[in-house]
């Protein structure tokens, strides 16, 4: 299976810290965010990934250069015109990721999930991983009963960042910016997008107050 980590985004909320590097490429116990992410996927064997970049992306590429130093195979999605969003940066990158599911992965997410869990090919069109609602998004994303997601529902959880995709989920759609949530929803309404639940380690580095925090996690780990 490839995999695709998302790395396009702006960062405005880690202004700044954001405005001479891009945000994957900010520090977590010595490691970028986007490397822990490579290694963590080398370590199970999935070894060809696809990364989209769009702001200080040439950062990213020169950091990480072809992969072969972390034992794997890397190809690049520029976003020349602007982050394309993430249903409109993944769409750009299907002719990198190829006809099987992919996995992808939010970059500025830090987390002990362990990838093999994840199905190669799941039963519908995208299998997402769950977690608890941390305190700024207490309302969560989606709800998981009996191993399907829904758009509402009584157990409302928030969506990891990490999830399996078949291509078939964006039949229909044309290039541009555009978010991939709606997609979610069409395919949750068709009974199409399963879901688990994962009670670990997980954070979403969206400031740097955040940032502060899971490095003193990290610390404390080491």
């Amino acid at each position: 299976m490839k995999a695709m980590i998302l790395a396009a985004g702006r960062g405005e909320r880690m202004r700044p810290l954001t405005d001479t590097t891009p945000k994957p490429l900010l520090r977590i116990g010595g490691q970028t965010m986007i490397e822990r992410h490579v290694h963590a996927l080398a370590r199970v064997g999935i070894t060809e990934l696809v990364i989209n970049y769009a702001h200080l992306g040439e950062q990213i590429e020169k950091a990480l250069g072809d992969g072969h130093a972390y034992g794997v195979d890397i190809r690049y999605s520029p976003e020349t015109d602007g982050a394309l969003e993430t249903g409109g940066g993944i769409f750009n990158a299907l002719p990198l990721l190829g006809s099987d599911p992919f996995l992808v992965v939010n970059s500025d997410i830090w987390t002990d999930f362990a990838f093999q869990r994840l199905p190669s090919h799941p039963d519908g069109l995208a299998h997402l991983v769950m977690v608890n609602n941390p305190e700024h998004h207490p309302e969560g994303d989606f709800s998981l009963s009996g191993g399907l997601l829904s758009p509402k529902g009584p157990a409302m959880l928030t969506f990891s960042g990490i999830g399996v995709y078949r291509p078939e989920l964006f039949s229909g759609c044309t290039g541009g910016a555009f978010p991939l949530a709606p997609l979610l929803r069409r395919a949750m309404d068709a009974g199409q997008v399963s879901g688990e639940y994962y009670g670990g380690s997980w954070f979403d580095i969206g400031t740097p107050e955040r940032l502060d925090a899971v490095n003193r996690v990290v610390i404390n780990l080491q």
